[in-house]
């Protein structure tokens, strides 16, 4: 399972973002394609990305003068996260992929959550309203409309966007001050806590992984519990990432169905199906 899915993230993040040209050149991919979105957080901005963010095309319809019903986006995300949930945060991000292989690096007493989990796990919900929503559609009387999520804080967009648009183009790095320091800033941190912590971002501060969250009670794929089966070991919620119960896992709204609890059970109970809202006889009855 651990290679199965690794070798999906590596091929989506090649394929969505395999645009060579863009990075040889420093320009950004503006073909046909570009309409249309991925699933995962892939930066408009990356030279070889070669569709675009959803997040990042929610905030461009929200940008337009007046107030329309960004009925496109919200269908994207109904499809998506109805069918797979956050199976696209666990599978489908580059962004996540690259969290992945920081966590790897044999440094530091690895932990699966920061302090204060509870609390600072609402911090997407705080960016996706704040910056996604307000950012986008409230801020007047003298301020413009901006992308604020894009343009203040995704490190995604520093690190596969701003970062190789600036080391292949002159001009650009010349332009670079103090908006771009900060977002630096955040990268790095992100990137050295990734080290240490599990998907830090993804945990915390992604908006998109905010929206699945909502889908994962109900959406199509699951990871199915056979109750009759299992000796309550405890492989399954040693193995998760993310510290869940099994009582939370593929139904909490933090669960990226990653598929280490499937791998880790010794009795096969877990696995993955296209049972929509389906976990275990007890689970539905609570």
């Amino acid at each position: 399972m651990k290679k199965i899915r690794l070798t999906v993230q590596l091929l989506y993040t090649i394929v969505t973002n395999g645009y060579l040209y863009g990075f040889l050149r420093g320009n950004i991919y503006k073909g046909s394609l570009k309409y249309a979105c991925v699933p995962g957080l892939n930066c408009y901005s990356c030279p070889g990305a070669v569709a675009s963010c959803p997040i990042g095309a929610l905030q461009a319809l929200l940008n337009q003068r007046g107030f329309q019903v960004p009925f496109a986006a919200l269908g994207f995300f109904f499809l998506f996260g109805s069918v797979l949930g956050r199976f696209v945060c666990g599978w489908l991000c580059p962004f996540g992929l690259v969290q992945d292989l920081l966590h790897k690096i044999p440094l530091f007493k690895k932990k699966k959550r920061l302090p204060f989990h509870r609390v600072l796990k609402h911090g997407k919900y705080a960016a996706l309203v704040l910056l996604v929503g307000i950012g986008s559609m409230f801020l007047f009387g003298g301020f413009a409309k901006v992308p604020a999520f894009c343009k203040y804080l995704c490190p995604s967009g520093t690190l596969l966007g701003a970062l190789p648009l600036l080391s292949a183009n002159e001009s650009l790095r010349s332009q670079a001050g103090g908006l771009f320091l900060w977002k630096l800033g955040i990268l790095l941190a992100i990137v050295l806590l990734s080290v240490k912590v599990f998907r830090p971002f993804c945990q915390y501060l992604c908006p998109l992984g905010a929206i699945y969250g909502w889908f994962n009670r109900f959406s199509l794929v699951q990871i199915h519990w056979e109750q009759e089966r299992c000796i309550s070991c405890g492989a399954c919620e040693r193995a998760c990432p993310t510290a869940l119960s099994l009582q939370e896992i593929s139904r909490s709204p933090e669960c990226i169905r990653c598929g280490k609890c499937v791998e880790a059970c010794p009795k096969d109970c877990l696995h993955f199906t296209a049972s929509p809202g389906y976990h275990s006889a007890e689970s539905q009855s609570s």
